[in-house]
């Protein structure tokens, strides 16, 4: 039987404790069948948010320093370490149930990694995954050419990953720097890593459409890389309360009339 379209929907620049709240509530419909899998699209306010095995240390300011510079501290239950989200980050949270035939972890966050690969490339960048290193990679003295990373010059990470599952049903994501103030991420380790920098679509090529527009066009990469059916991505950047187009309506109680 063939597996329903995803939705898919750019809720534009939103907060990143609004979204994680959002997420948790999709999780727990999609995991009763109440709805059907989901990808939020997202351009976060910035913030620096922690995994379950980041070390403290990689954080390297205090929340007052941070809130000081507008940036909010987010601990999350997402696997791995420190990362930052910010505007010119397109951040991807599918909500999927991964049964019967995709419970394996490995390669769900191979799809993931083979997303952001995809929409780099419409940018004129070349990408690829390192072995024993999470996320998405650059050779940054070539960006349009990717040949695996012993033969890369400069090696830099142009997209991180974080997931969670909870009964094979997914959190969390995937985050493609686009056009991102690099800057933010001398606020932290990124990820533990401090050998390779960080880079944006924007910082190698010297530019990038916009967040919107890219997640606008990303029906086509999520549906090939995840494997799955997804609609035309929906915008709800403008929406106060996008909830209605993800969230099921609350049950209303029963009125009883007595006598």
């Amino acid at each position: 039987m063939a597996r329903p379209s995803a939705r898919a929907i750019f809720l534009g620049k939103r907060r990143y404790a609004e979204v994680h709240g959002w997420q948790k509530a999709l999780v727990g419909a999609r995991t009763a069948g109440r709805v059907p899998d989901t990808i939020l699209l997202v351009e976060h306010d910035p913030v620096i948010t922690t995994g379950r095995g980041a070390k403290l240390e990689n954080v390297l300011f205090s929340r007052e320093a941070l809130a000081a510079r507008g940036v909010d501290l987010e601990d999350t239950g997402r696997g791995g370490d420190v990362t930052f989200h910010g505007p010119g980050q397109l951040v991807g949270y599918p909500i999927l149930d991964l049964r019967p035939d995709r419970c394996d972890l490995r390669k769900y966050v191979r799809a993931l990694a083979e997303v952001m690969i995809l929409l780099a490339r419409d940018e004129g960048v070349e990408a690829g995954v390192v072995d024993k290193l999470i996320g998405v990679w650059v050779d940054a003295a070539r960006p349009d050419q990717w040949a695996t990373a012993p033969w890369a010059t400069e090696l830099a990470k142009i997209g991180a990953i974080g997931v969670r599952a909870s009964r094979w049903v997914t959190m969390h994501g995937f985050a493609l720097n686009v056009d991102v103030d690099l800057a933010y991420f001398d606020l932290i380790v990124p990820c533990g890593i401090r050998e390779h920098p960080v880079r944006s679509i924007a910082s190698l090529v010297g530019r990038a459409r916009s967040v919107r527009e890219i997640a606008l066009s990303a029906a086509k990469h999520l549906e090939s890389a995840l494997d799955l059916p997804v609609s035309a991505v929906v915008d709800a950047s403008d929406m106060r309360d996008p909830t209605s187009l993800f969230l099921p309506a609350p049950s209303l109680p029963l009125e009883v009339s007595l006598g």
